[in-house]
This record gives C-alpha cells, structure tokens and sequence, in this order.
C-alpha cells in the first residue's frame, strides 16, 4: 500500500465525542471564530520542539495562559526560538526542559514550573511523543522499548509528578494526545498502534480513578496532520531497517521499503489540535468529553468508541466505581 494511502488513512480520528458535537464554543475554535479565554491558567506541555506542542505552546499563551513549554535536549536551537518568541510578543513562556524518558529529569521541571507558578499546574497536556514505522516482526526490543518508553511511560511518568499538586488544590487537567491509530488498526504502522493503544487505555482507567479528585483526563485524536511526525520518524525508522536481517526485510518486500520514507504532506491544518484542546480547557469541568476527535476529514472509527463507552457504563455501572464511570462517561 503506497505510502499516500496511509496518510489518508490517518486523515481521520476517533472520538467518543467529536470536535463539531461539543459545545459550540469547542466547535467555533477550530475554525477561530471564538478565542477562549485562558487567563489565569498554568499549563505545562510537553515535545514543544515542533508539531502540536509547539503549536499549543504558542496558542495557548497568546490566549493568557502561563505556560511552560518543555522538550529535551536543550540547549537546542527550537527552545531559543521559542523564548525568543515569548520575548517578541510579551508571552507568559517559560522554556524547561525535561525529556518524558527521564523520571528524575520529570520530577525536577515539574517541581520548577510549581515553583515559578507559586502553586499546582492547572493543565498537563502530554504531547511527546514518537513514531517508528515497519511491519511487526520488524520491531525490536530496542524499538519497542523506545516507542513505549516515550509514549506511554511518558505519559505515567509526568502524570505521577503533577497528580499530588492537582489533587491538593482538588482540581486539574491532564489531555493525552492518542492517535486515530491508538483505534484501529493498519499494517506497517509497526508497535506505534500499540503503544497509542496503550495510551488509550491508560489514560481512561486513571479518569475513572481520580474523577472523585477533582482531576480530569481527557484524550484527543487527531487525524493526519502535516506536523513533521513522519518525517521525524524517519532516521530511527531506517536504523531500524538497517540492523534488521535480510531474510525479515525480504519477507515484507513492500511494508519494509517505505521504513525511512515517511511524509507528512497535507493540506489540513494543525492548529485544529491546539484550538480544539484551548477550547477543551476553557470548558466547566463537567462539561468536557474523555474524548475528542480533531480531524479534517470524518472517521469511521467513532461507532468503537460509542460501543466502549457502552460497554464500561454497564461494567461500572453497578459497582464501586458508578459514579466515577457517570462522571468521565456521562449517562
């Protein structure tokens, strides 16, 4: 399958809820015909060395908020633009760094953005992530170890060192990109679908559990955007390629040809992803969906959705955890 139909496929995403059925202020923000008003909000975003988190970090500033923009790896030329920008334009930006892979690294940039902040973050919005393409058996450990420990460990690792903070203060966000792929299923999307399954799941079963806390999980899946994913993905993709055995690449003649020539080309916009999570913070609490398709084409993937949240009303339903599942899922 040409790599194009792939990005096709990606064009969608899925959703519980999708961006056009929220509330019309969510609704409006994508096309930015309604700023929402982010004053007085800390938010601290993490991979804003490009894509959706450079692009949220930006926005979300300019809408008021305080706003501490991390990525790893510094000093690097991306966060001196960004500070520059802040600097530019009198933005509430304060660049930290913090690679989502290193737990002590994690604990100390969110201690600091407390700190500076004088109080618990408002808003986590986990963004870093990684892709490595190739068909499945061509992933391996080192692979594996490197999308999960990125994009789902991540994910833990940032949620375990804002958590106490927000549940002291009994209130706080904390919005998980996924992916149409964290879903449904495509070959050669290697152990990314896994690892944004992952995410999904993850991110859901802590809802329920700190629903009661005042905390709320949301998780938002963009379809294909021209954020330079693919592209970033490119040389760890071929490394892969490159230490794989002959007799694996020839047995995948198509699906291992394409590993190191991903592109992102497009015509959608990425700040539909941006817009669409300021439009999420701006919302009362109770108000916000778990899940939010942001996608520039329909998905067909929003019926799993539907019959899961179905599904986990009728399991929690009854038990200990009814109200949380009313709470995260609604009636």
């Amino acid at each position: 399958m040409p790599e194009l139909d792939r990005r096709a496929l990606l064009a969608g995403t899925v959703a519980a809820t999708t961006l056009a059925a929220l509330p019309q202020a969510a609704h409006s923000a994508r096309t930015g015909a309604v700023q929402p008003d982010l004053s007085g909000k800390v938010i601290l975003v993490t991979g804003t060395s490009s894509g959706f988190g450079r692009l949220g970090a930006e926005h979300y500033a300019r809408l008021g908020a305080k706003v501490f923009a991390t990525m790893r790896n510094l000093p690097r030329p991306e966060g001196d633009a960004l500070r520059q920008l802040a600097s530019d334009e009198k933005l509430d930006l304060t660049v930290l760094p913090i690679d989502v892979r290193d737990e002590a690294q994690v604990a100390a940039g969110v201690r600091e953005a407390e700190r500076l902040a004088g109080r618990a973050l408002d808003v986590l919005v986990n963004n870093a992530g990684i892709m490595i393409t190739g068909p499945v058996e061509m992933q391996d450990t080192e692979a594996l170890q490197l999308l999960f420990d990125t994009n789902l460990f991540g994910c833990q690792r940032m949620a375990r060192a804002v958590l106490p903070g927000m549940r002291k203060a009994k209130a706080g966000y904390i919005v998980n990109i996924a992916s149409q792929a964290g879903r449904v299923i495509y070959p050669g999307m290697g152990a990314y679908s896994a690892s944004k399954f992952a995410v999904e799941s993850w991110a859901e079963q802590l809802a329920y559990e700190v629903a009661t806390q005042g905390v709320g999980i949301g998780i938002i899946e963009p379809g294909g955007y021209p954020t330079r994913v693919m592209e970033n993905s490119n040389p760890v993709s071929s490394a892969l390629k490159a230490r794989e055995p002959e007799e694996r690449k020839a047995a995948y003649p198509g699906l291992a040809a394409q590993m190191g020539q991903s592109s992102s080309a497009g015509q959608s916009d990425p700040m539909d992803v941006p817009r669409a999570i300021a439009a999420l913070i701006a919302m009362k609490p109770q108000d916000r969906p778990l899940r939010t398709m942001v996608s520039a084409t329909p998905s067909p993937q929003e019926p799993i959705n539907a019959v899961a949240a179905e599904v986990q009303r009728k399991m929690l339903g009854g038990g200990p955890f009814a109200a949380a599942a009313q709470m995260v899922l609604g009636k």
